[in-house]
């Protein structure tokens, strides 16, 4: 296996790019956006814009778009991939979707005799760029045995859920959860210290040397503290990411109190005209916060 596609050329989709390109294979990068592709073709890649163009010759398809909805335009729009590709190739699936719909779209690709793991991912653009992601993956060993030269190249960790697509799904949404809710607190808790008036500062460096602290606390406050709101990861992404968990949830009773607590507050940045920025951004749904504003906040 010498050719990957990556379709999708965000932060996430183009560190991944890179990696497989380091490690001496040939990319075929795909993004409707020309100049991300260019921005590719210019360092020795080769570039697309139509995923349908953008697979030939490729055994491995790795897919990085937003949702679902972007993924079916991948596979089975007018210039779709899965018609283009060759029988036993494999579609990898980065994005983060609904279990139910990531084992409908197994089937879907199985009839037309195309393998596929349900392989979403976690790390962030820096750890894309390392080559270094967090994969929870599940998927048939065929489809695994296919996909593995490119996954050594991108993943620090690719953890194997079972041989049943929508596994790995159902671990990431799940981490979604977690996510969410850290990055609501952490908000929560900095509004509350701005409110009264304690140093912002000095109230990271304690609480991130204390047990309060949390991965999302010590990565996304800082945004605040800069007042820079440039979208790493954007609200709307954990709208969307949390209306996946209590979906899923939803389906079997279950309840997510504090899962459904923080897509409200996310929801509520988002209808405040904050849904393309930061997710840390969500610290403005708090009344009378005097925040501080960067060039970008």
């Amino acid at each position: 296996m010498n050719s990957v596609t990556v379709i999708g050329l965000g932060a996430m989709g183009m560190g991944i790019a890179q990696s497989l390109r380091r490690r001496g294979l040939t990319v075929h990068a795909c993004d409707i956006r020309l100049d991300a592709a260019k921005a590719f073709a210019a360092d020795g890649g080769h570039a697309f814009t139509k995923p349908r163009d953008a697979v030939a010759g490729c055994d491995v398809v790795i897919s990085v778009v937003v949702n679902a909805s972007q993924t079916e335009e991948v596979l089975f729009s007018a210039d779709g991939a899965a018609e283009a590709m060759s029988r036993g190739s494999v579609y990898v699936m980065c994005s983060t979707v609904a279990p139910s719909w990531s084992a409908a779209l197994a089937e879907r690709l199985s009839a037309l005799g195309l393998l596929y793991l349900d392989a979403p991912i976690s790390g962030g653009a820096a750890k894309a760029a390392e080559g270094r992601l967090t994969m929870m993956t599940s998927g048939a060993p065929a489809a695994y045995a296919k996909a593995q030269p490119a996954l050594d190249a991108i993943a620090e960790r690719v953890f194997r859920l079972g041989e049943r697509p929508g596994a790995g799904s159902k671990v990431k949404i799940i981490n979604q959860l977690l996510a969410g809710v850290h990055i609501a607190a952490a908000a929560e808790a900095m509004a509350l210290g701005l409110r009264e008036g304690v140093d912002p500062a000095q109230l990271y460096e304690v609480i991130t040397h204390s047990a309060g602290n949390s991965w999302m606390f010590e990565n996304r406050v800082p945004h605040v503290l800069d007042g820079d709101y440039t979208p790493r990861s954007a609200v709307d992404i954990f709208v969307k990411d949390l209306g996946l968990v209590l979906d899923t949830a939803r389906a079997t009773r279950f309840p997510l109190p504090l899962a459904s607590t923080a897509h409200q507050m996310f929801q509520h940045a988002s209808a405040a005209g904050h849904g393309r920025e930061d997710d840390a951004a969500v610290i403005k749904v708090f009344p009378g916060i005097d925040l501080p504003r960067g060039p970008k906040g």
